[in-house]
């Protein structure tokens, strides 16, 4: 039999490192190639380990962070939810459209779902912060890191934002080694 106690944690911690990756090694690539197909696909898809990650994130700090924690909790799911949609579609639907072939209420629904998103994390960020159970670093680095990752999903790629992706994927594999830490030592 599984203890959840022990896996639900670690397999968060796993999405979360996947996620990481998906993030970050598109983003080192496109730093020197551009948007590709290729590296479109694996940002896409890998948007779908970002809900377990979160879990596995909250579960590890909710004995410190209150009701505030849950209440942030709980608008990044819904952002994080909104924004894997976002993510997905201008990966992997609207990246193969032409400029001028997006309506413009897609535009505006890919806008909320990013700004929900961006008040996710921060406040997400801000309950890492406060909650102390995570290092500063990451804590800090995901309520900032992931609110500009959302603003600048709807710019033009540059330099700028490969190495926001790559530090995004940084501080995925931070926060998830922290969770993993924690719960190998109940095993």
């Amino acid at each position: 039999m599984t203890d959840n106690r022990i896996f639900l944690p670690r397999f968060g911690a796993v999405c979360g490192g996947v996620l990481a990756l998906s993030i970050g090694v598109p983003g080192a690539v496109e730093a020197f190639t551009g948007e590709t197909a290729a590296t479109s696909l694996v940002i896409g898809l890998g948007t779908a380990f970002g809900a377990p990650a979160v879990v596995a994130f909250h579960g590890h700090q909710a004995h410190a962070s209150g009701r505030f924690g849950a209440f942030a909790f709980a608008a990044n799911m819904i952002g994080l939810g909104l924004f894997t949609g976002v993510a997905f579609a201008l990966n992997l639907v609207l990246f193969f459209q032409e400029p001028g072939q997006v309506p413009a209420l897609t535009g505006a629904v890919l806008r909320v779902g990013s700004l929900v998103f961006v008040l996710g994390s921060v406040l997400f960020g801000v309950a890492m912060v406060r909650a102390k159970v995570f290092p500063a670093v990451p804590a800090w680095g995901y309520g900032i890191g992931f609110a500009l990752l959302a603003v600048f999903a709807a710019l033009p790629d540059t330099p700028l934002s490969a190495l926001l992706h790559i530090a995004c994927a940084a501080v995925l594999m931070w926060l998830s080694g922290a969770v993993w830490r924690a719960h190998r030592a109940l095993a």
